[in-house]
């Protein structure tokens, strides 16, 4: 497996000047999928400008805290996916990875109170032994809990100790946003929901569309749980 990629071939979803380089930084496989996270180095040196040099990121990343989640990351090709939250306790600044309305990823700066939540979207259920229930979540993570949740439903946990908080049903009324295909990014409201539909007004375009339920994230009720909008 090749350890480059040239910035020509990066997604679409990279905010990234093609032209500035042949090569950028190819992420670690991991948790998330290539176009919906940014590799550390890339986030330090071409978005933050923290560092002028991959070289000097890489220093930053051995001497110094920089948090991923509430936990430290010093591989500069370990991947921040979305709605990941990304601190630099040294320059008391505080990140999270969020979509723009044309769909690319950017990062957000959030205060330092909302560094300590973050939002995943169920994707699996397991069941355990003695009737325990394991959510599998969108950032590649599992956890057990006794709240009633569903596939689509979304979990508010804690960040370090990522302990659910509350659960963010998919039901009409709910803030979402759109993270698949063409709409990705919109922002808006669960009008109706059918079996595997769902009519979304667009906060964005102020229009009614319908979409299906696996491109849709849940944020809250009424307004987000967390800042997503740049």
């Amino acid at each position: 497996m090749k350890n480059h990629l040239k910035r020509i071939a990066s997604p679409r979803t990279w905010i990234l000047d093609k032209k500035y380089s042949k090569y950028t930084v190819k992420p670690n496989p991991g948790a998330h999928a290539l176009d919906s996270g940014l590799p550390l180095g890339v986030i330090l040196r071409d978005i933050l400008k923290i560092a002028d040099s991959m070289t000097e990121v890489k220093k930053i990343l051995n001497s110094k805290e920089v948090l991923v989640d509430g936990r430290r990351r010093k591989d500069h090709r370990f991947q921040v996916g979305l709605f990941d939250v990304l601190s630099i306790p040294d320059l008391k600044q505080n990140y999270r990875i969020v979509l723009d309305v044309k769909g690319r990823l950017s990062v957000l700066e959030i205060e330092s109170k909302e560094s300590s939540i973050k939002i995943c979207k169920i994707n699996g259920k397991t069941v355990l032994s003695k009737g325990k229930i394991q959510f599998n979540l969108s950032d590649g993570k599992n956890i057990i809990s006794d709240m009633q949740a569903k596939l689509g439903d979304s979990l508010v946990v804690s960040l370090p100790e990522f302990k659910v908080k509350e659960v963010l049903p998919l039901k009409a009324g709910a803030v979402v946003c759109i993270v698949k295909g063409k709409q990705s990014g919109s922002l808006g409201t669960i009008k109706e929901l059918k079996k595997k539909e769902v009519v979304f007004s667009s906060k964005n375009k102020a229009v009614e569309t319908e979409t299906t339920k696996n491109c849709l994230f849940v944020l809250g009720f009424n307004e987000p749980k967390i800042k997503v909008e740049l």
